[in-house]
């Protein structure tokens, strides 16, 4: 299991703002791991102090991760996306900005982008594929870069076919259309 902690000498506090309450077989996304399933809720001892976790199994490799219910957001655990929110990732995907990243090295970029995959927010996600797909159709990858366009395509389809209630192949094959007239035209 992994317990999620902060700098263990920075005492982290419990949040008096409103956070969001998770029922047990809720689903819910933790950024960089993608789809969950709370599946229980915890008391544990930790330093002497009782304290509620959530115990959520990631659905893509059954990894097991304990939060903290007070730290659900600071740790970026969400809700898993709106079906209506949809289109607008695919608007995104289907609109590209200049792509700077051609300038940048690889190991720039892979920064970068990791630091939107930790996020957690499936825009961010969104464009790390996006980007990442249309650099690979002009120029190799680096191993990392290409470790994280996997990653972001298995975050990307997972939320969104778990949303939609369908298969991945079916959510791969709508994301693949959207970049039909980008690899027609490269080619």
């Amino acid at each position: 299991m992994k317990l999620y902690d902060k700098k263990s000498k920075d005492k982290v506090q419990p949040s008096t703002t409103c956070v969001k309450k998770f029922r047990v077989g809720d689903l819910a996304v933790y950024p960089a791991h993608g789809v969950g399933r709370i599946d229980a809720i915890e008391c544990k001892v930790v330093n002497g102090e009782k304290h509620d976790f959530y115990i959520m199994k990631i659905l893509e490799n059954g990894m097991v991760i304990m939060i903290p219910t007070w730290n659900v957001q600071s740790v970026g655990l969400r809700d898993l996306i709106q079906e209506h929110e949809i289109p607008k990732i695919y608007d995104l995907m289907r609109n590209p900005k200049d792509i700077a990243a051609e300038s940048q090295t690889w190991n720039r970029r892979y920064r970068d982008y990791m630091e939107k995959i930790k996020t957690g927010s499936l825009f961010d996600v969104a464009e790390v594929f996006r980007d990442l797909y249309l650099l690979k159709l002009t120029k190799d990858l680096s191993f990392g870069e290409r470790k994280l366009y996997d990653t972001a395509q298995t975050l990307l389809i997972k939320e969104i076919s778990t949303s939609k209630q369908t298969t991945e192949d079916s959510i791969l094959m709508e994301i693949e259309s959207l970049f039909i007239s980008e690899t027609v035209a490269v080619q």
